[in-house]
């Protein structure tokens, strides 16, 4: 491509075109749509490979404009030229940005959607509150990119805050970026809860997996999972009051428990139960093949002082500081918010694909 530096590898334009019309040739083959599996991974690998290909060639035709606009502006210094090229720099370093990042999300599960779960620390109503505030702050994030968020189980706390969570984040890449939040997430506020108004720490572990689809195999076999029924615990109405429909499974080989009360039916809710029990072992079986079960289990650990990866502090100043990255930023209620790019960014610069 001219006026563009093609190294090959992940910026091989040419090589990505023609596997992308490689796989449109066998899409349109007969008998391509006779297995749904198989048909849909193809479709799914060229979507994949667009989304690297269209955001490249938008860029390489921006940059040669600007060079262009650059040649002229050397003989004819006309300064509405030399604006429009103003005006295109940062656009350039904004796509080249974009593309770094994705560059960093190559991991095996990074494309997937996630489920994300989030656990109180000790300190009773304090840390309940804190999981909730985070449970708020992840939704916003989500929302903002444009991700379908589903509360699978959500279990309310006797005053306040929430006892545990589980989300699922829809969308391209979840996991990749949301991999850089396990951990503990350490709260410095003074407490709406105390009649004194003293300062508290709470603590609140989050925990990601990437989501499984149909077309991975998890074997699962049904006398290996022990199953529980009982009454949901949030909004619904008086049949959630009602009737046993929310669903816990145990996997006993591995002692994995997941559960969801998101539906009134105990079908449906015991159908995404074994989703998550799904994803659940998947990421064990990930863990143990790349023989980095310790590593892993080292983000899960006590929710306690110590052991932060986060500390978002309220008073007596603002701030959040990323302990893994050493990146502070102010304004902690528009991280509250569901700004956290810049946290996710910067650890994904520092560790990459290190991280599963």
């Amino acid at each position: 491509m001219a006026g563009w530096p093609n190294s090959g590898g992940i910026f091989d334009v040419d090589a990505k075109n023609a596997q992308i019309e490689k796989l449109e040739a066998e899409m349109v083959a007969p008998g391509f749509w006779d297995n749904a599996d198989e048909a849909r991974i193809v479709v799914d690998k060229v979507r994949e490979l667009k989304k690297w290909v269209e955001p490249l060639v938008e860029l390489e035709q921006r940059t040669n404009d600007s060079l262009e606009l650059a040649e002229l502006a050397e003989s004819d210094p006309d300064p509405e030229i030399i604006a429009g090229i103003r005006d295109d720099v940062p656009k350039i370093l904004e796509g080249l940005k974009k593309l770094e990042l994705m560059n960093m999300l190559r991991g095996e599960d990074d494309r997937r959607s996630a489920i994300l779960t989030i656990h109180p620390g000790a300190g009773g109503t304090e840390s309940q509150d804190w999981a909730e505030m985070l449970m708020r702050m992840y939704s916003r994030w989500a929302e903002k990119r444009g991700y379908e968020v589903s509360i699978l189980d959500l279990l309310p706390g006797e005053e306040a805050g929430i006892k545990s969570v589980s989300m699922e984040l829809k969308g391209d890449f979840a996991y990749g970026y949301l991999k850089a939040e396990k951990g503990v997430h350490r709260l410095v506020r003074i407490s709406p809860f105390d009649s004194q108004s003293r300062r508290h720490t709470s603590f609140a572990s989050v925990f990601v997996y990437p989501l499984v689809d149909d077309t991975i195999e998890v074997e699962v076999r049904e006398e290996d999972i022990e199953m529980d029924v009982y009454r949901a615990s949030g909004a619904g109405g008086q049949h959630v009051n009602k009737t046993s429909s929310a669903v816990r499974l145990r996997h006993l080989p591995t002692g994995l428990v997941v559960s969801c009360q998101q539906e009134r039916s105990q079908l449906k809710n015991r159908a995404t139960a074994m989703k998550m029990l799904k994803a659940a072992m998947y990421q064990k079986a990930v863990e143990e093949r790349e023989q980095k079960r310790a590593e892993v289990e080292a983000t899960k650990t006590d929710n306690s002082w110590g052991n932060q990866i986060r500390s978002y502090v309220f008073q007596p100043y603002t701030m959040v500081n990323d302990h893994r990255t050493e990146l502070k930023l102010g304004d902690v209620q528009s991280v509250m918010d569901g700004n956290l790019d810049a946290f996710i960014e910067e650890f994904l610069k520092r560790f990459g694909n290190r991280v599963a």
